[in-house]
């Protein structure tokens, strides 16, 4: 199974366990590639700052008006800008290449607003983050 499937896999189940309010382990099908495991629970694990960051740049927004699959779907953009190293065994994703994801992602499965929206937030979080570490 191709990262990108894998990462919209981990998306799935954080979204299922969101929506339905389920332990995360519980929407995972039996044979969840470990890539996605790890993602879903590095979100997991750091939901708490990840959520603080999409707050802040949400300009107008509130954690609880974004659409359940578009916060699933920044939960794991903000993730991989600032834990991707965290995954075990892999090299993390360059900062563009996880927005990108998280947009086309946004694109294939969410409104038309949704895409502008998750670039946005996740282009703030990643300026703020370049601001930090002098880049």
């Amino acid at each position: 199974m191709r990262r990108t499937e894998q990462r919209r896999a981990a998306i799935w189940a954080l979204y299922q366990s969101d929506l339905l309010g389920r332990p995360l382990e519980e929407t995972f099908p039996r044979d969840t590639p470990g890539f996605t495991r790890a993602l879903a629970e590095l979100v997991r694990d750091h939901q708490g700052e990840l959520d603080e960051l999409i707050r802040q740049h949400a300009s107008g927004w509130s954690l609880e008006r974004i659409a359940p699959l578009e916060r699933s779907i920044l939960r794991v953009g903000v993730a991989e800008l600032l834990h991707a190293g965290e995954l075990p065994g892999e090299q993390a994703i360059p900062p563009e290449g996880a927005i990108d994801e998280a947009v086309e992602t946004a694109k294939r499965f969410c409104g038309a607003d949704a895409p502008g929206f998750v670039n946005g937030i996740l282009g703030a979080v990643l300026r703020e983050l370049d601001g930090v570490r002098g880049k």
